[in-house]
């Protein structure tokens, strides 16, 4: 017997070369308002994007204003910061130009723009009780597909913990996806944001919520990451490489927010909530553990998996499909220079029980296609220790 499931996409995609400039016009097309809110971080402000983006808005009859001051995994109290800028500035629409952390923060800000509170007030889902402010989103990485996305995903400082706000009403309106914008990457984040975008396609294609249509999008986001994450990594400024890793993040977004993650995610958010290590990076070095974990459990799907990575496994047996994708994702791991858990030097043992018990609770851990425990996390995190 065959699952239900449902397919809601509110966001509007425009894909192409070339995008970032144009973004004035397309808000003015939209005509959702009048007084934008540009929310970036300090890098992106530095090599100039944002600084493009909100020229573009001026030339389109704008009123624009800047809010610069979001962190990777970004904090409930810049969120309220932001917001509160929001406030003051009459902002009416929002645009987030950046990676995930702007985007994530840009939803909460649309949301305290619009709902009184503080961001914890709407952590988990049903919280959002009316529209929030209308948000463009302009994805500057190739990782977290959140300009697709109905969630965002915000450090709560007091508990030290990533909490989920979810809601249909914070998907952004329009995701503007320019490839162009990720040539400038380092090597270093192009490596975390691409294999956290695999993370996705990934969890979203064998976690207990998979479903037909998010497996489409899943299966051909695998494809493209797997084949030209080493390429767009070694050669920054290969177009090519840069325009399928874009487009296989953002297919890893639609899938993985029509589905669900699973253990990687639940490890990952635990090591940032209490360490604040980046998210692509904690994903990325708990990929092949808990691949490797899972692959027992589903063996037909992991080979599915390893066919939609390029690999040559015609003919082999599930278990040893399986086998060989878990050997690839610690290949490819190593090949783009992915840290290792041992790396970390402000990880402590003693932290080991409360990071267990935080990816326990975590949404998420009951979509793991193989069910799990405190004691499971334990054992995947001392096995991600002693592979360092």
């Amino acid at each position: 017997m065959h699952a239900a499931f449902n397919f809601h996409l509110p966001t509007r995609i425009e894909f192409g070369n070339g995008l970032l400039d144009k973004t004035g016009g397309y808000l003015r097309e939209i005509a959702l308002g009048t007084r934008a809110l540009v929310i970036t971080d300090p890098g992106v402000t530095r090599v100039g994007i944002a600084g493009r983006v909100v020229d573009s808005l001026k030339r389109a009859g704008f009123e624009t204003a800047a809010f610069s001051s979001i962190e990777p995994n970004p904090k409930d109290l810049q969120c309220e910061e932001g917001a509160k800028f929001a406030r003051g500035f009459s902002t009416d629409i929002i645009v987030a130009v950046g990676g995930g952390s702007v985007i994530d923060a840009a939803k909460v800000i649309a949301l305290l723009n619009t709902h009184p509170g503080r961001v914890k007030d709407y952590e988990g889902r049903g919280k959002v009780t009316q529209g929030v402010t209308p948000l463009v989103a302009v994805p500057t990485t190739a990782g977290t597909g959140s300009e697709v996305t109905r969630s965002a995903v915000i450090t709560d400082t007091e508990r030290r913990f990533k909490m989920t706000v979810k809601d249909l009403l914070l998907a952004p309106r329009l995701a503007l996806v320019d490839p162009e914008t990720t040539l400038g990457l380092p090597a270093e984040i192009t490596a975390s944001t691409g294999m956290d975008a695999l993370v996705h396609a990934i969890e979203a294609y064998t976690c207990r919520e998979a479903n037909p249509m998010a497996d489409t999008f899943a299966l051909k986001a695998m494809e493209l990451i797997s084949g030209s994450l080493r390429r767009a990594v070694k050669v920054g400024g290969d177009l090519e490489a840069r325009h399928d890793m874009m487009l296989g993040s953002l297919l890893a977004g639609i899938a993985f927010s029509h589905s669900d993650v699973a253990a990687v995610h639940c490890l990952a958010e635990a090591l940032g909530g209490l360490y604040d290590t980046p998210h692509g990076v904690a994903n990325s070095m708990f990929l092949p553990t808990v691949t490797r974990f899972n692959a027992e459990a589903d063996p037909a799907r992991h080979a599915q998996v390893a066919a939609a990575c390029g690999l040559d496994v015609a003919g082999l047996a599930e278990e040893a499909a399986a086998r060989f994708l878990v050997e690839e994702l610690m290949a490819l791991s190593e090949d783009i220079g992915i840290p290792k858990l041992g790396d970390l030097p402000y990880l402590r043992h003693e932290d080991l029980e409360a990071l267990a018990h935080a990816s326990y609770i975590n949404g998420s851990t009951p979509s793991n296609c193989r069910a799990l425990g405190r004691a499971d996390y334990l054992d995947l995190l001392r096995d991600g220790l002693s592979s360092s």
